[in-house]
């Protein structure tokens, strides 16, 4: 699978984005940190499918386990 994150200077000033789309992977943690769910970021961001957003967190969540081993 492609990366769901695209990180260029070309689009949104190299702020990491969904890829295929203008919207901050930015968002959907504030989304999340605001106490909404992943079903809500979706229906305000329609053009990020489910499997990117959950695979931003599974991501993010790698990351994290690494970090702290």
């Amino acid at each position: 699978m492609n990366s769901p994150i695209t990180i260029s200077n070309e689009i949104q000033s190299g702020e990491p984005v969904f890829t295929g789309t203008r919207v901050p992977i930015k968002n959907l943690f504030d989304y999340l940190k605001g106490g909404n769910n992943v079903e809500a970021f979706l229906e305000d961001f329609p053009s990020v499918t489910n499997e990117q957003a959950l695979s931003v967190i599974e991501l993010a969540e790698n990351q994290l386990l690494h970090y702290s081993s």
